[in-house]
Parts: structure tokens; sequence; C-alpha cells
């Protein structure tokens, strides 16, 4: 038997993650003396906030570097418990409702181990995360896109979802924010999603990491908050993106008492706890000042427009501002430059840009690209100069 006939089979079903793809190009480009701006990533170019990183550093000098819980330091849990109440109109008991994870993909992970069966299908809205189809298949699900049309604004509709489901489903995956497009959930697009769910008796993941990260008074609309849901959901959230924390790996999931109590046994069997001195961190992060938080916003909003704007006075461009998180996800027309994924070579290799194909997301990302503005407003301005200086007049 050679070696690569003892992978495991369900790894053929995964594909490389398109977004770390990318990055690893960029990172080999550079190693060979090229210059790249990258926009293919999703990491704040914000540091950390000071008193999260001093609470870390505090619990550490304390000694405070063993195992913890494995679901998570109570003291966090009731903070997170709080979060819920205040921000979300959620209740969820902090003693059997949550559980802290290091970071929301392994929320994501664990949540679906737990509840999805070989064969059952997750209705997934796309375009959508890259890794949301890779863990459906990683447990044995089977993904169902409903894709979205990005002529009609992405608009999720009980339609869509109803034409999708087969008597395998088993559950609706939703992330608002989107990642890649940037659209928030609108009160009518949650409301069809619980009815969906209410007719066909599915389960919902709720993915929420983006929910600070909002403009032009856009609402973050929690799927637990609607009539019939708060049983049957699960809802995803981290630290990463809102406070500048991707390094940190720290998340949490909450739920009905009965399933969290099971995928309590999937965390304490993989991970067993989140960092100690990481989660005395994220306690800072909730119950410090938010101003911070707000900051990072501010400037989002400011290169969210510079970035949309510049884009669509490209020819062949059509870029809306997005509704929350920090990308923008604009169509590219096809016959200048073939698909998605011809052209972000193309443009990786004439105007040193890196950007990720929007077929990376779905059937619903096909014409498009996702670019990051979680980037400075030099590294922006300069890869929009770089892309004038190659894009084709028509």
């Amino acid at each position: 038997m050679s070696i690569t006939e003892r992978v495991a089979d369900r790894m053929g079903l995964i594909e490389e993650s398109a977004t770390f793809a990318v990055a690893d190009q960029v990172k080999k480009l550079r190693a060979e003396g090229r210059e790249v701006w990258d926009l293919g990533g999703g990491d704040p170019d914000f540091a950390t906030p000071d008193h999260v990183n001093g609470a870390a550093i505090e619990s550490m000098e304390q000694g405070n570097t063993h195992y913890v819980a494995s679901r998570g330091l109570p003291e966090l849990r009731t903070a997170i418990s709080k979060k819920f109440e205040e921000d979300n109109g959620l209740d969820y008991d902090p003693l059997e409702q949550i559980i802290v994870t290091p970071s929301a993909k392994h929320a994501l992970f664990i949540a679906l181990l737990t509840t999805v069966n070989p064969g059952d299908e997750v209705l997934l809205p796309s375009p959508s995360w890259v890794s949301y189809e890779a863990i459906i298949r990683f447990v044995g699900g089977v993904p169902a896109f409903v894709p979205l049309e990005s002529e009609q604004g992405f608009v999720l509709t009980a339609e869509r979802l109803r034409s999708a489901l087969t008597p395998r489903t088993r559950m609706i995956l939703v992330n608002s924010p989107n990642n890649p497009t940037g659209r928030a959930l609108t009160r009518e697009e949650v409301t069809a999603v619980a009815e969906v769910a209410e007719e066909a008796d599915l389960l919902i993941i709720s993915d929420e990491i983006y929910e600070k990260i909002l403009y032009d008074d856009r609402e973050a609309i929690s799927l637990g908050t609607m009539p019939g849901c708060l049983e049957r959901t699960l809802t995803i959230n981290g630290f990463s993106k809102a406070y500048a924390m991707t390094g940190w790996r720290l998340g949490y999931v909450a739920g009905p008492q009965e399933i969290i109590a099971e995928v309590l046994k999937a965390q304490q069997h993989t991970v067993g706890c989140a960092g100690s001195f990481v989660q005395a961190g994220g306690l800072a992060a909730l119950t410090g000042s938010q101003d911070c938080v707000a900051e990072m916003v501010a400037e989002y909003a400011t290169r969210r427009n510079f970035i949309a704007e510049a884009l669509d006075e490209l020819p062949g461009v059509r870029c809306p501002k997005p509704d929350g998180a920090f990308y923008v996800f604009p169509q590219v027309e096809a016959s200048m430059f073939g698909d998605d994924t011809a052209f972000t070579n193309w443009l990786l290799e004439s105007a040193g840009v890196a950007v990720t194909p929007g077929c990376a997301f779905g059937p619903g990302g096909a014409g498009h690209v996702r670019m990051s503005f979680a980037n400075s407003q030099t590294i922006l301005e300069g890869a929009l100069e770089a892309m004038r200086r190659v894009w084709p007049s028509s």
C-alpha cells in the first residue's frame, strides 16, 4: 500500500482553503522579491486593544497557564451571557448553555460534529465562507447550496430555501453579516429563515462573528430571537473580528442545554478547553470599554466607501457597498477576463494584487472576487493604483 493510499477517504472530499492558498502565494511571491498588495485575507490590521493584552499578560504572571473547565472560565461565560442579553436579546444560561472554544471555527466544527449525521443535508446560502462546505463534508454531511443572485442583491427568500429542501435536510447554516458579500440579513430575511426552519423542523446554526462590524445604521438580528427559534438555534460568535484578536483563537457557541451538553463532549475530546490566559483577554474585551470597536468600525467604514467607489469606476466592474464585515465582493465582467479564477491570476501577475476568486465561496460566488479592506488606507490606495495602471479600457 502506498503512502497516499493510507490517507483517509474523507480528505478527498475537502479542498485546500482558498483564502489560505492566496496567503501562501503572497508569501511565496514576496520571498521572490515581488511587490504584492494583499487584499485576500480576513485579518484586521489593527493591534489588539491594550487592555485586552494587559489582562492576558497579568493572568499569565499570576500563574494561570494550566487547564481550565472545558466549558470555559465561569466569569467569561457570565460575561458572554450578559453580552447576549444586552446586544442580542438572547437568554442563555452561562452554566449550561455556553461553551468557550479555541476559535469560532472550532465552535462551528464541534457544533456540526454533534448535530449532523452522515448523509444529512445542510442548507447553505451561497456565496458563503469557504470553510462551511469543508466542515460539513468533514463531519459526513452534505452541503446543499442555495445559490443567491447578485443582480437581486444576494437576497435570501423562503422560496429559495424551500426549493432546496429534501427528506434529508436537517439544518440551515446562515452567516450575517456575510463573508464574502458583506450583506446583513434584513428582518424579512431572518423571518423567512425562521419560517422555513419551523415548517421543516430544522436546526439553525447562526454564525454572527461579524455582528459588530456594521454600517449605515444596519441592525444585527440574531436568529435565536425569532419566534420558535431559540430552542432550535446554535449561535456562534467570537473575538477575532470585532476586537482584532485573530491570533488569540477564541470563540463560543450557545444553544439549547440538551444539545450543548453533547457539544461539550466534542470539546472535551478534541481540545479540552480554550487557553486559560486567552480567556482572560476575552473577558477584558467584553467587560472593558467598547470604544476600540467603534473606532475600528469607523475606520472600516471610510475604507469601505473608498474601495467600493474606486472599484465601481473601473470598466466592467460593479461593486455595491457592503452592509457589514470588511470585504467587498465586486462582480467582474467575464467577457473581459474569463472566469473569476482567470481574473485573480491575471490581477496577481499583472498588478501584483492578491484577491480571492468568488467561485471559492460556492456557486453563488461565480463571477465575483472577494477583496478585504481590513488593510491600511495606504495599502488600499496602492492596490487600486496598481490595478488602474494595467486595467483594460474596455
